[in-house]
């Protein structure tokens, strides 16, 4: 069982452990005053990464192989020259995103660890969109050119950021060659050849920000998050911009949930690791306002495949709580009743029963990034 949890912030990497009874407390500070994206650790060989963004001094990525005593600075993805932004149309005329542009690295918004059988290789997402793989370790990256050069990159968009990017990437423990990929805004992609080509299956997926003629466009859709079934794997929840839709048939067809209430907007989705049908959510108003319904933090379940949620609130603030809950910032362990997350106001609270109730954690933390048992 996990018995650390890795805590990215704006101000730094908080590692928590255990205290009494359920209780965690913070054991260690890594680049305290640095703004994490995300931190990860390798389960095949036990290493570190975290992802710093550092502002004017960009992008950095460091893995840590003695459990934090020290860092390593590592290569970040670059984009090979001649890789351009497409123009925005929507973009003022003196928004340098009105104009055609070479694309350079923005952030690193996703991190993943390749299958047991590919000792070394890590996948990264970044904004602008671009998958990016390592096959040491992240001492080096190559840009997957074949999502890259699809013509449908030319419709993607900036959601919350502004250019798109992709936050998600599931490797299929069943075959380490099938890689899926959400993109906000471009829909969800998968390779069944380790990258060689790629599939848009977004079908089933609704954006209702977009025309009523373009509201089930493939690369249009929005989805805030993505996450797979360990257990059973043809099983995926997204958390989209506007609902909550699922699949199980390896995303063949995703189906949307109806009447999910307070609210089907969010950012984060964590999955019960051996049973399908569980899911977890963080429901806030959306759009331009993001935060709580009625100002009550509370986490929303199901238990039945999206057919109907719990709101549980037990331990949560239900007065004044104005806490939004980033797409990274909830994970559950592997026994599927341990789950934690952090919010933008630096609460952080965790549960060991499957969320009926949450325990707050006695310290003021920065705002909350990410969050992974490790």
């Amino acid at each position: 069982m996990s018995n650390r949890l890795l805590v990215s912030t704006r101000k730094g990497l908080f590692t928590l452990a255990p205290a009494s009874g359920n209780d965690w407390k913070v054991d260690n500070v890594d680049f305290l005053g640095d703004p994490l994206n995300l931190a990860m650790r390798d389960p095949r060989d036990g290493a570190l990464y975290a992802v710093l963004n550092l502002g004017h001094f960009g992008t950095k990525l460091r893995r840590s192989d003695d459990d934090g005593a020290t860092w390593t600075e590592l290569s970040v993805p670059e984009f090979p020259e001649g890789c351009t932004l497409f123009a925005n149309g929507f973009a003022a005329p003196h928004d340098a995103r009105s104009k055609e542009r070479p694309a350079v690295l923005m952030e690193i918004w996703s991190l993943e660890a390749g299958g047991a059988d590919q000792p070394g290789v890590l996948w990264a997402g970044t904004i602008p969109g671009g998958l990016f793989r390592s096959n040491d370790r992240g001492a080096s990256w190559t840009l997957v050119r074949s999502l890259w050069d699809r013509p449908e990159r030319a419709k993607w968009f900036g959601g919350g950021k502004d250019e798109a990017g992709i936050h998600s990437i599931c490797v299929d423990p069943r075959d380490t060659q099938h890689v899926s990929v959400a993109i906000s805004c471009g829909g969800a992609w998968t390779t069944r050849d380790g990258g060689a080509s790629w599939t848009n299956v977004s079908q089933g997926m609704r954006a209702a920000y977009m025309p009523p003629e373009m509201a089930f466009d493939l690369d249009a859709q929005d989805p805030h998050r993505m996450v797979q079934c360990p257990a059973s794997p043809d099983h995926y929840w997204v958390q989209h911009h506007n609902g909550i839709f699922r699949t199980s048939n390896d995303c063949t067809r995703w189906e949307e949930c109806e009447n999910v209430q307070p609210a089907g907007f969010g950012f984060a989705v964590a999955v019960h690791p051996a049973d399908p049908k569980t899911a977890w959510f963080v429901p806030g108003v959306k759009d331009e306002k993001r935060y709580p319904v009625d100002s009550k933090l509370i986490v929303t379940r199901t238990r039945d495949g999206g057919q109907t949620f719990e709101s549980l609130s037990q331990g949560l603030p239900q007065d004044h709580a104005y806490d939004v809950v980033f797409r990274h910032a909830l994970a559950v362990d592997e026994t599927g009743s341990r789950l934690a997350f952090g919010s933008t106001t630096g609460g952080f609270w965790t549960t060991a029963d499957g969320g009926e109730s949450w325990t707050q954690l006695p310290a003021r933390l920065p705002p909350v990034y990410a969050v992974c048992f490790a």
